[in-house]
């Protein structure tokens, strides 16, 4: 990994990293374990895929599969036996941001100020709630504007083309 993980942020997070998912507890006697993402990537877990703890352990993806349940069960390098897997039970995973710029991407989005084409403000988003029809965001007042009235993003900015009555009842 090119970037440096010895320093974190604040909340916990090696600074420049996101949060991809958590492994969740063993699966097995060889240390394999279950992972939940919180991406929607599959290919986060693929073959050579390099993770990283708070703390800055690296882990390596050696393989992964998805169980009868749905659930991924990972191979790290690094976990040989079972006890290596217990000992990494609800450890944070973090990775490197992919660079798509056709994307929007959470960590984009929360923070920004969210204005309609016509000028008006509408609030600052504080939440992507994620949504079968299409995501949300989740503006400091309540108000939900779903990610595909999205126009424009821009240093800070979210532009929305929004339907007559969207914000009447904010």
């Amino acid at each position: 990994m090119s970037r440096s993980t010895s320093s974190s942020s604040t909340d916990g997070r090696p600074e420049g990293l996101l949060e991809i998912g958590h492994v969740r507890r063993a699966h097995g006697l060889a240390g394999e374990v279950f992972v939940q993402l919180t991406t929607n990537l599959d290919e986060r877990l693929g073959p050579g895929s390099r993770l990283v703890a708070a703390d800055g352990t690296e882990f390596v993806v050696e393989r992964s599969r998805h169980a009868s349940n749905g659930r991924r069960v990972v191979k790290f390098a690094h976990l040989s036996s079972r006890t290596a897997a217990e000992q990494a039970r609800d450890t944070s995973l973090f990775a490197e941001p992919i660079d798509d710029p056709d994307a929007l991407w959470t960590h984009q989005l929360i923070g920004t100020e969210v204005i309609e084409i016509d000028g008006t403000v509408r609030g600052r988003c504080v939440a992507v709630i994620a949504n079968p029809a299409a995501d949300l965001l989740e503006l400091h007042n309540g108000a939900l504007v779903p990610v595909n009235f999205i126009t424009e993003v821009e240093d800070g900015r979210v532009t929305v083309d929004t339907p007559d009555g969207l914000f009447e009842d904010v």
